[in-house]
């Protein structure tokens, strides 16, 4: 009598590796923090873009005779000096400094990215200039370069919706240091990996080498720096606003509608003039560093399954 011996075939999906992101994406939705930074970020997005369509009030709405009243039913955050309801302004004020953010950051990954990737490409003496730049960048301070760029911008009398583009462009102009210098680092180590070689052997030329090939195996570490400069840009036009020096009236901002409580009696009594902004900034800004970190450590390949 034979026996047959039978064999357990393995199941197919064992059989095909994870991919790369696949497994990020598993690593990034086992931290409940990130997640939970995730969801906060989705949440002011839909508020602040969304929110305002259903608002009965209108950003230019003036009512002397409902000026400084506490939060109730009918202003749920209250209304300012002029009777101006907070919760719109706030949600108003978060499309502008969350744009802010956003675009400054897009402009430093251009920026950090293009000139990283062809430092660390050529290297010798273009690796050198473009290094020698970044260092001088990185040695200006950058809160105070914006707070004098932004005087320079009131004594030109550049109107209020031009400052915000421009605002937008000198954050971003100020900050493409650091992606540079970690793009680079990375370009130097993957230009000695063998699929160069295969673009040497195929006689691709240096622009196709340099985006088809390398700039793609960045994107994780362009991602993680990416998101934390949002944070880092958002902080920065809410201080020059709040100065007076970033986005200014009639267009609301997280910063200026701070600097609205600009006196001790405000500050004591009206709490619900500084308080609601000030919260947006905290909770905005910690949940893009949750989501950072979730992104880096979910993206190190260093990281174990």
């Amino acid at each position: 009598m034979e026996i047959a011996t039978m064999t357990k075939k393995p199941a197919a999906s064992a059989m095909v590796p994870e991919s790369p992101w696949r497994m990020a994406v598993r690593r990034f939705s086992r931290n409940k923090l990130a997640l939970g930074g995730l969801v906060i970020l989705v949440m002011m997005f839909l508020i602040c873009f969304i929110g305002p369509l259903f608002s009965p009030y209108n950003l230019y709405d003036y009512s002397l005779v409902d000026k400084n009243l506490p939060p109730s039913s009918t202003h749920w955050f209250g209304t300012d000096k002029l009777g101006r309801d907070i919760l719109l302004r706030v949600m108003l004020a978060g499309r502008i400094s969350l744009l802010v953010g956003i675009v400054a950051t897009v402009i430093t990954v251009i920026i950090g990215g293009i000139l990283g990737a062809v430092a660390g490409f050529y290297r010798k003496k273009i690796d050198t200039v473009i290094m020698r730049i970044a260092d001088i960048f990185m040695s200006l301070p950058t809160l105070p370069i914006l707070i004098i760029l932004g005087a320079v911008m009131s004594d030109l009398k550049v109107p209020p919706p031009s400052r915000i583009y421009y605002l937008m462009f000198i954050i971003g102009l100020l900050s493409w240091t650091t992606l540079a210098r970690l793009v680079r680092g990375q370009i130097l180590s993957l230009r000695e990996q063998e699929f160069m070689l295969a673009t040497e052997a195929l006689g691709l030329r240096d622009h196709r080498k340099i985006f088809r090939h390398l700039l793609p195996n960045t994107i994780p570490i362009i991602i993680v720096t990416a998101t934390l400069s949002v944070a880092s840009a958002i902080l920065y036009e809410s201080s020059l606003s709040f100065l007076g020096l970033g986005v200014i009236p009639p267009t609301p901002s997280w910063g200026n509608l701070i600097s609205d409580a600009n006196n001790l009696i405000d500050f004591r009594k009206r709490p619900w003039l500084w308080i609601p902004p000030g919260m947006c900034i905290l909770i905005t800004t910690v949940a893009i560093n949750l989501i950072g970190d979730g992104l880096r450590d979910a993206l190190d390949p260093k990281m174990k399954r």
